[in-house]
């Protein structure tokens, strides 16, 4: 199963998110995306095709089947917000598209507060062998370019 670049980004590697949970694989493996510098807006698009679980204005979970369950995590602590800056227009339950706009996010809320922009990008709960990471840190992606390919 292919998972898709959620908008344009640099790629960062996961033990660059300066969170302890997401920086040692806790919640499962992944990449971590930093937003192009200067882009005030950006528009988050679902990685894969399947169910919205969980949705916040910060992060979203979607499952694909197969007990397999991609988490999008926008900024780090951006949860202290409260939704400010962030545009739903998702829910929980959604059945979504691969590229499917999900959330537009004004990144210069979280910026002018402090908030570091990594958005790690995971396939929750997988085997580190079980995922095949395509794009290395330093590069940059395009929205809907894979970034990982959850072989098993």
């Amino acid at each position: 199963m292919r998972i898709a670049a959620p908008f344009g980004a640099m790629v960062a590697a996961m033990s660059s998110v300066p969170d302890e949970v997401f920086a040692n694989n806790v919640v499962g493996h992944g990449v971590a995306l930093i937003p192009p510098v200067g882009a005030d807006t950006i528009e988050v698009c679902a990685p894969v095709s399947g169910t919205v679980t969980a949705v916040f204005p910060h992060a979203f979970s979607i499952d694909v089947g197969d007990s397999r369950n991609v988490l999008v995590h926008l900024g780090i602590d951006t949860v202290e917000l409260r939704g400010d800056g962030f545009d739903l227009r998702i829910a929980q339950g959604d059945e979504v598209t691969v590229g499917q706009v999900l959330i537009s996010w004004d990144m210069r809320v979280a910026a002018q507060s402090g908030y570091a922009l990594h958005c790690p990008v995971i396939a929750v709960q997988v085997e580190q062998d079980a995922l095949d990471v395509v794009a290395q840190p330093g590069t940059e992606v395009v929205a809907g370019q894979t970034l990982a390919v959850w072989l098993r």
